[in-house]
């Protein structure tokens, strides 16, 4: 695997103080936010410096029970091409839920949502993860994310999950710290034994970020420094094996550059202290180190993005599934629950997920979505608590993207935007993408007959008018402006 170094993320609002920050390696941009045929500058100058550029997806949602869509994954193949990126990044979610298989309206959830960890969704996920690989030019790994709440009648840890998801389909993982974390408070989950169980050779790079606390709920917010639990878990994972790469994330509230080069420093000088006592062979808390995944799925990934005549292993050593080197060079098992899961996935390596597989799963996730958007019952066995908090929580984020989406909405309707357009949120779930949520939550109060005040009506028309057609008022003829000045009420669907 390709050694990254130390990284950021490249985010429009800090791309100055990135390119001016010393001992970066390399970058991370939210795919979505680059159109290949205009790659920021920003970005364009880090490349021609060497620093690597990897893009990261957040809309494919390979966790979900439809087959990933063509033109997102072609999107993103070219996204790494325009970037010369040596692999690209996604997650391991679900983004949307409905359609036709489940003859429901298809719901948007505006955010990562996790994955109930059976062997129906595991199924799904590795045909999916195929799926996109056959599609790529460069490799892919996939992210663990956080989740505030618990999906009932889970059959695997989330490490025994993903050390079969990188066994049956030889992808690569970026481990996010900060979600184990997250994981840790919200979900009961001990970190040390998901690193336990992880296919730690499998590891593309690390992310770390920060969050906060509320409630006794850890909110995965990347709007906060990193805390130090986040620091303890990346120095547990570096005792174990040297990550090729790890990156610092930060959405939103950025602080000052230098705050940004404190907090690089302490990634930095963890893993020099991991390195410095001697990484890969013990844990921090004395357990043996985890299984890498089995030779023949490594040897599938970098197979088939090696050139012709490469050997598929490369350079590294093979080892028998289900077992991990330690500092001897002897092999140490699993635990038993792991050896034994990890024994049952050879048979079904090639296999393809079940049209049956895909409908429970597609059923399954339009249920909680709803539930979460659309104020549908509860599905049997989710906490109901733990749910509402996840509702407040996507109907917030949905406010915030819709005001960075439509500025002029939060500035139009001043101190009475998020109020109403939370109240908006409860009734009318998203369906079409954040810039479609913005036309839709204005066209929702001119119908009312508000504003109340005429004046701010008035320019929330204007503002409406001038967006809710193909082409900018400004752009149409006269005729095409006389018939969509009549079509008061109609709806185009944009894309996000």
């Amino acid at each position: 695997m390709r050694r990254l170094g130390t990284g950021i993320g490249w985010r429009p609002e800090i791309a100055e103080a990135v390119e001016r920050m010393p001992g970066i390696d390399w970058v991370e941009a939210v795919a979505e936010n680059v159109c290949s045929g205009h790659v920021p500058e920003s970005l364009l100058r880090l490349r021609e410096r060497g620093v690597t550029v990897v893009p990261h997806g957040v809309s494919l949602g390979l966790g979900g029970a439809d087959r990933p869509d063509e033109a997102r994954l072609t999107a993103l193949a070219e996204r790494a091409e325009a970037l010369g990126s040596p692999l690209v990044t996604e997650h391991i979610a679900f983004v949307r839920a409905g359609g036709p298989l489940t003859a429901s309206p298809l719901l948007e959830a505006g955010h990562l949502l996790p994955v109930p960890r059976t062997r129906d969704a595991l199924d799904v996920l590795c045909e999916n993860v195929r799926i996109a690989q056959d599609a790529l030019p460069v490799p892919l790994s996939v992210e663990n994310i956080a989740a505030l709440i618990s999906w009932p009648g889970e059959e695997m840890t989330e490490g025994q999950f993903l050390y079969d998801l990188a066994d049956r389909t030889g992808v690569r993982l970026l481990i996010d710290v900060a979600n184990l974390h997250t994981n840790h408070v919200n979900r009961g989950e001990d970190p040390a034994k998901a690193l336990d169980e992880l296919p730690l050779e499998a590891i593309a790079y690390v992310h770390v970020a920060g969050g906060f606390e509320r409630d006794g709920v850890w909110h995965d917010s990347h709007a906060h420094p990193v805390p130090q639990p986040v620091l303890d878990i990346l120095a547990d994972l570096a005792s174990r094996v040297t990550p090729p790469g790890v990156l610092l994330e930060r959405d939103e509230n950025f602080p000052e550059p230098g705050e940004l080069e404190r907090e690089l420093g302490a990634i930095r000088g963890v893993l020099e202290a991991a390195g410095a006592s001697g990484e890969g062979s013990r844990t921090a808390y004395g357990r043996p180190s985890a299984a890498p995944a089995s030779a023949a799925a490594m040897a599938r990934q970098v197979g088939a993005h090696a050139p012709a005549g490469t050997p598929a292993t490369g350079a590294q050593t093979a080892h028998t599934p289900g077992r991990a080197p330690e500092a001897t060079g002897k092999a140490a098992p699993l635990t038993e629950t792991a050896a034994e899961h990890a024994a049952g996935t050879a048979a079904t390596t090639l296999a393809h997920a079940p049209a049956p597989a895909r409908q429970r799963l597609a059923l399954a996730q339009a249920a909680l979505l709803s539930a979460l958007v659309a104020g549908t019952p509860v599905p049997e066995g989710f906490d109901r608590v733990r749910l509402g908090v996840q509702a407040r929580a996507l109907a917030a984020k949905r406010a915030d993207v819709v005001a960075k989406v439509a500025p002029e909405l939060p500035e139009i309707l001043a101190d009475g935007y998020r109020p109403a357009f939370l109240a908006y949120a409860q009734g009318h779930p998203m369906t079409g993408g954040y810039r479609r949520d913005a036309l839709d939550f204005a066209e929702h109060l001119l119908l009312a007959g508000r504003p109340e005040d005429a004046e701010t009506r008035r320019r929330l028309r204007g503002w409406w008018r001038e967006r809710s057609g193909p082409a900018p008022l400004s752009q149409r003829p006269t005729a095409r402006l006389a018939r969509a000045t009549r079509r008061a009420t109609s709806r185009v669907l944009l894309r996000r």
